[in-house]
């Protein structure tokens, strides 16, 4: 459902008319209480003067393009969850969805499919590509058009995009460090495996997590790195290969998707005794943490990455671009065999 003014009053701890004067921009309201309701309001993606809205809405056609990954990759269905859940709450105005994929991580293909998004008269965009000069360069072509662009998942700050929906990668990566901290205090000898070093996201998460493992002052090496393109055939033969070269391994970080490939490796060694760290809830992950192989994993909230992406694209058209949307972040939420759903 849509999200209402009482909804913004019972979160802010305050009167359904303060926020109506806050929002209205009448006066009578305490500064800091009235900045505060503002922020909360576009924190939960209010839109204001609904029917007025609906009826300017409905003079121009409303569609979003969105952009993400090979469709193989099943953390990103939770994604697609949101975009629908926005797109149904926005149905009165008409707005609609299309989604499309990138499969691979190389530049061109996402540079690519930027350009055939910019040609195609959406009304703003939501992209999940990749962090390289080309890429950023065509999504400010696209923003020099006019069209808003949200970042979700993983960001692209230096390209024109409005705003960022998604995980602090580099907190996650913290937390994760923190938690290793706790079950496992001894020197590490660990993996590390990433989807794509051309994905900022992945890059933060090992960065926080290298150095939470400082802060902590942990003893590691870091044995090997693998690029694994989110792909469990990949990630498989090189986890495969680097614990046979180097049996000291005792910890592997999974920084992206692949979870089930370097699984498999790692029972196929019979070294299920090897920390195992990995992130999202997906199907595979839980399946891993009740066996116990993995030993926690960390959630970032893919279905409210979508709907709020879509959400902040509404928001920025219905307001004509007038005051730039927030970035929103999603809570880091660690997951272990007794609190996974």
């Amino acid at each position: 459902m849509p999200v209402t003014i009482k909804d913004i009053a019972k979160a802010a701890g305050v009167s359904r008319g303060t926020v109506d004067r806050v929002l209205h921009n009448r006066p009578g309201v305490n500064a800091q209480v009235a900045q505060e309701v503002r922020a909360l309001a576009q924190k939960m993606g209010f839109v204001p003067n609904r029917a007025g809205k609906i009826l300017a809405a409905r003079k121009r056609k409303i569609k979003f393009g969105c952009l993400l990954p090979a469709e193989s990759i099943p953390f990103f269905d939770d994604v697609i969850k949101g975009f629908e859940r926005a797109r149904q709450e926005l149905a009165d105005y008409g707005v609609e969805v299309e989604i499309f994929h990138a499969s691979k991580y190389d530049t061109e293909t996402h540079a690519k499919a930027l350009q055939a998004l910019s040609k195609k008269k959406f009304s703003g965009l939501c992209v999940t590509t990749l962090d390289t000069p080309q890429v950023q360069l065509e999504v400010n072509k696209i923003a020099q058009k006019g069209i808003p662009v949200v970042s979700v998942n993983t960001d692209i700050p230096d390209s024109g995009r409005i705003c960022y929906v998604g995980t602090d990668y580099f907190k996650s990566g913290l937390a994760a460090a923190g938690m290793l901290n706790l079950i496992h205090p001894q020197k590490l000898n660990a993996l590390i495996i990433a989807g794509s070093y051309n994905i900022r996201g992945h890059k933060e998460r090992i960065k926080g997590f290298l150095s939470g493992l400082d802060a902590h002052k942990i003893e590691y090496n870091v044995c090997a790195k693998i690029e694994s393109l989110d792909s469990d055939d990949v990630s498989y033969k090189e986890t495969l290969r680097a614990l046979k070269k180097d049996s000291s391994i005792n910890c592997i970080f999974i920084a992206a998707a692949g979870v089930d490939g370097v699984c498999r490796a790692v029972k196929d060694c019979g070294k299920e005794k090897i920390r195992v760290l990995a992130f999202d809830t997906v199907p595979q992950v839980t399946q891993y943490l009740n066996s116990g192989l993995i030993d926690f994993t960390i959630d970032q909230e893919p279905e409210t990455q979508g709907y709020m992406g879509i959400q902040r694209l509404f928001s920025w058209l219905m307001e004509e671009g007038k005051r730039a949307p927030q970035d929103y972040i999603t809570n880091t939420v660690i997951k272990i065999a007794e609190n996974i759903e």
